[in-house]
């Protein structure tokens, strides 16, 4: 459980052998995005063949929190690792469309549906 002060949180799911799943709540400002940045780095290593990362209980997504997505997905990339973004909701999808990401990460509706293209 999240302490009070803390703006988001992150909750880690391996439903898969070789995919894990980050449930990410919250608010990722410039005082949060590490409670992204660091459970994303972790997870993105070798062995793992896809990270599928949640956004759906987000309330807002700001620029530290693109970053921190941005470097993920580059360091994805660098392990050959696939990186899927699940986002629907306007709070979260709504700055990646804005910043042109949306054309650079794979999103998708669903936990379900990113999982069965992984």
């Amino acid at each position: 459980m999240p302490e009070p002060a803390t703006l988001a949180s992150v909750r880690v799911e391996g439903p898969a052998d070789g995919v894990v799943v980050l449930h990410v709540s919250g608010e990722l400002d410039t005082t949060s995005a590490e409670e992204l940045a660091k459970p994303l780095k972790a997870n993105l290593s070798e062995g793992v063949r896809a990270v599928v990362v949640d956004l759906g209980g987000v309330r807002f997504l700001g620029s530290a929190g693109l970053e921190s997505l941005v470097v993920g997905r580059q360091r994805a990339e660098e392990l050959g690792v696939r990186l899927v973004l699940v986002a629907t909701n306007r709070s979260a999808l709504r700055p990646i469309q804005a910043t042109g990401l949306s054309s650079v990460f794979t999103i998708v509706e669903s936990v379900e549906d990113a999982l069965a293209q992984v």
